[in-house]
């Protein structure tokens, strides 16, 4: 049975895969960030390591001792609004640096296989209708953390034809599930009090992924030998478009949604008069993904249905707010 190194073990996408690991018996070392961080998990039965620093020169040597795969879903993530005097070289320190610097103790230590959480942002920020983005394609990241996440990649897998050690690479899209935060929490509490929405007249696509199935495919691409060295998009498998998922999210709720069928265009007109451009293309925009190769290659499927991960996100969100 593989040993796994789990960085990010606290966070949304790093504390699922640490659960699924555990409920398959599979040995575990997490990685937190602090002591609380770790204490605060409600679930145990793995070896936990303290790592306060993810950058350059964080000394890897211990936690990688005898690792046989490494997971890593630590990162600085995305954020609407950055305040970082430059965003790139934070990104970068973490997301690039920080990376290379434990592949490379990894593969010193003789680890087999680096499985890294990146971002759709490395292909780009939005997609024409019909056209989604693949594996395959010249990538075209545009903010800071795309770059960022891009530029490891690369390092990734040069790294991968210098010392052997497999690489492999996952590209979800927006990831939701129990637990989710950000703008899909905001959603959730505007549909379950019943506030009206100007969204009822979307009709774009977009790709989304639950975190069951997110964490699925991580764990299959842990020991899969046609994983090897390859990079996957991953996502439910279904797109919708924000006017629909808005609609089937009520429905999880088990209520009527309140949407306004407001055209696409003074929506536009409207955000770019409030500076909010990039949130009318969130909302009016489609970024779709082609997982067929995912699915192919690997002989996968997203296990979880898009209603069923709803029902569960929108069951947990009831459940925190009688507490």
């Amino acid at each position: 049975m593989m040993n796994i190194l789990l960085t990010g073990a606290s966070g949304f996408v790093g504390s699922g895969v640490r659960r699924s690991l555990l409920q398959r018996g599979m040995p575990v070392r997490s990685v937190f960030r602090s002591e609380t961080s770790a204490l605060m998990s409600d679930i145990r039965g793995d070896t936990v390591e303290l790592q306060p620093s993810l950058g350059g020169s964080t000394d890897w040597r211990t936690a990688v001792a005898e690792i046989d795969a490494v997971v890593h879903c630590a990162a600085r993530v995305h954020v609407m609004r950055d305040t970082a005097v430059d965003p790139l070289s934070e990104f970068r320190n973490i997301n690039t640096l920080g990376t290379m610097n434990l592949a490379r103790q990894a593969a010193a230590a003789g680890v087999k296989r680096f499985v890294f959480v990146s971002s759709i942002k490395v292909n780009g920020e939005g997609t024409a209708p019909g056209m989604p983005f693949t594996a395959q394609q010249v990538p075209n990241p545009i903010d800071p953390y795309g770059v960022s996440k891009w530029e490891a990649e690369q390092e990734l897998h040069a790294l991968a034809a210098e010392t052997g050690m497999e690489v492999v690479i996952i590209r979800p899209v927006l990831v939701y599930g129990p637990g989710v935060k950000a703008n899909f929490l905001n959603m959730m509490k505007w549909l379950y009090e019943g506030v009206p929405l100007p969204l009822g007249a979307i009709h774009n696509k977009r790709s989304l992924v639950a975190l069951d199935n997110l964490v699925d495919l991580i764990v299959t691409c842990i020991d899969h030998p046609q994983a090897a060295n390859q990079t996957f998009l991953v996502s439910d498998g279904e797109d919708l478009s924000t006017t629909e998922l808005l609609q089937r999210m009520s429905r999880a709720f088990g209520k009527r949604p309140r949407l306004l069928p407001v055209p696409v265009w003074m929506l536009e007109a409207a955000a770019s008069l409030l500076g909010k451009k990039s949130v009318a293309q969130r909302l009016c925009g489609s970024l779709q993904v082609d997982i067929s190769c995912t699915c192919e290659r690997l002989g996968w499927t997203p296990p979880v249905s898009v209603d069923a991960a709803l029902r569960k996100t929108a069951q947990h969100f009831l459940d925190q707010q009688k507490q």
